[in-house]
This record gives structure tokens, C-alpha cells and sequence, in this order.
């Protein structure tokens, strides 16, 4: 917060802002934890960035599927993430937890940015699928997937749900989906093109991408 009102042209310190963040009774949460459904049948592929050191955009790229709570019910929100800049490089919203609107949103991915080197999701029956198996073998990608009950093997697309959910879901209400699916969209325009990460040297993902691509 303090990077992001110095950057803004007010400079001011971290113990500044962290004082009347505390007088304004503002404070920091986290989402709880999120499951998934593995099919029995569906082949299982090893974790391969566990321990590899990603120092460039489409080296690796995560997907993940979280749940999306409103008055008309649940969503689903699938988003494919560049691990080097975090990133978002597409999503869909879907009302079943179908396989389709997952393999849309890996196809938007590949044919605005290209294949990335490999490919990591968790072992949900969507993408251990021969749908979206078979996109990925097509563009000759390595698949990678996380260990069993390990969603911090996909830390980045974790975080990502967090900023979604305490950044923009819980402080906004909407009249209809029309509505949701549209003002998902500025949101992830704007955490792709203005919101800074100190893990990125207080750069922006769309900044670390172009620069890096």
C-alpha cells in the first residue's frame, strides 16, 4: 500500500500507513481453503516446477478452478496464470464445473501468448481430461500437476484467488451475471496493468510480461 501511494506521487512510509491502517480499523484476510475433485480413471503427471527457478514469461504457466459465491448462486472462475510475471492471461466464468469452459480458456491463453514451456494445474477430473490433456500434448507442452492435497505447488494462482475475492468480490454487488462477468473483466485489467507486487519489485504483471516476453 505504501509502494502503491508513493508511486502515485505522495510518498510516505510503510509505518505510516500501517498506523492509520490500524486507526481506520483496516486490517488484512485470507480465503479458506479450496478443494478439488480428481477423477479415478484420469492419468496423473508429476509436479515439475517443484524446485525450478522461473526467470522468464511462458516458462510456466498454472490453471486453477475456484468457486465464486452470489445471489444467483454458485460460479466457477478458471484462470490461467504466467508464473514469472503473475500475469493473467485468461479466465472464464461458468455456472457448471464442466470441462469446456476450462479448455476455452487454455485455448484463448495459447493463441494470444503461445505455448509455454510447462503447464502445472492440480489433478481436477477437468484437467486430467482428454479435452484439455490433449491441447496441451497437441502444442507439444509439458504437463505438470501438483502432489495429492498440495495447493501451494500452484502458490501463485492461490494468491491470485485471494485478490480476487477480498480485493473485488466482497466489495462489490451485482444485478446480474451480465454485470459480474463485466466488472470481473476491469478487475482483471486492473491486476494485470495497475496493481504492483513487491514480489515483483513493485512492478506491475503486464510491466514484468513486456518486459521480460
Amino acid at each position: 500500500m505504501a509502494q502503491e501511494i508513493s508511486r502515485q506521487g505522495t510518498p510516505v512510509n510503510h509505518k505510516r500507513v500501517q498506523r492509520l491502517m490500524q486507526k481506520m480499523g483496516l486490517v488484512g484476510v485470507a480465503p479458506g481453503p479450496k478443494t478439488s475433485k480428481p477423477h479415478p480413471q484420469h492419468k496423473k503427471y508429476p509436479c515439475l516446477l517443484k524446485d525450478v527457478k522461473i526467470t522468464r514469461p511462458n516458462q510456466g504457466w498454472s490453471c486453477d478452478i475456484t468457486y465464486i459465491p452470489t445471489r444467483f448462486g454458485f460460479l466457477y472462475l478458471v484462470a490461467v496464470i504466467d508464473w514469472c510475471s503473475r500475469r493473467i492471461l485468461a479466465c472464464r466464468l461458468s455456472s457448471t464445473m464442466d470441462v469446456a469452459f476450462c479448455t476455452e480458456a487454455l485455448e484463448e491463453a495459447l493463441g494470444k501468448f503461445g505455448p509455454p514451456e510447462i503447464f502445472n494445474t492440480d489433478q481436477g477430473a477437468q484437467f486430467t481430461s482428454d479435452a484439455f490433456i490433449g491441447i496441451l500434448e497437441a502444442h507439444g507442452i509439458a504437463i505438470s500437476m501438483d502432489g495429492k492435497g498440495r495447493a501451494f505447488d500452484n502458490i501463485f494462482i492461490e494468491r491470485f484467488w485471494r485478490n480476487v475475492k477480498y480485493e473485488w468480490l466482497k466489495l462489490h454487488s451485482y444485478d446480474s451475471i451480465r454485470e459480474l462477468r463485466t466488472e470481473l473483466k476491469e478487475y482483471i485489467d486492473f491486476y494485470n496493468f495497475n496493481r504492483i507486487h513487491e514480489s515483483l519489485g513493485y512492478k506491475t504483471p503486464e510491466e514484468v510480461y513486456s518486459m521480460s516476453a
